[in-house]
């Protein structure tokens, strides 16, 4: 490969963002760390994604409905949680451009939607295994079997200390 080629694909993975999912959770909060600090070495934008759903229940409820309010009301607080979150996880570093996305649907399927186009995606691990991870299934995992470019889990255990 020639060098050129080289400095082009460099560049093109530094103009992909790092995808990153925010949910609220403490694992999520390690995740937005991480894809920031990457972001910054690097020089690649990041986009967080913070997804909202109705409730399965509520959805299979007879009689159960939800008015445009309450729909908007949820979008808003997912909004306000992921503004906060990146708030708090981009101080100290300016010069990441830092993309705020709220999407209405499942958490996994946005994750690997914006996949598509970028240079990784992170998410946190709740640590949920065995017969629990089972039964709710577990977006980390969907995303590290279905998404379009390397996938970074990170676990609390794992993570450095701030």
């Amino acid at each position: 490969m020639s060098t050129t080629a080289q400095s082009d694909s460099e560049q093109a993975d530094s103009a992909s963002p790092i995808v990153v999912g925010v949910d609220g959770s403490s694992t999520a909060r390690l995740a937005l760390d991480w894809a920031i600090r990457e972001a910054e070495v690097h020089g690649n934008p990041v986009v967080a994604i913070s997804a909202w759903e109705l409730p399965a229940m509520a959805a299979g409820s007879p009689g159960f409905a939800f008015a445009a309010a309450d729909l908007q009301e949820l979008a808003d607080s997912c909004r306000k949680t992921l503004v906060a979150e990146i708030a708090d996880a981009s101080m100290g570093h300016s010069s990441v451009q830092i993309e705020p996305r709220v999407v209405e649907g499942p958490p996994a399927l946005a994750l690997i939607d914006a996949s598509k186009h970028a240079a990784a995606l992170v998410t946190g691990s709740r640590g949920h295994g065995g017969f629990l991870g089972l039964l709710l299934g577990s977006v980390s995992q969907q995303c590290v079997t279905h998404a379009h470019c390397p996938v970074v889990v990170i676990h609390p255990r794992l993570a450095k200390p701030a």
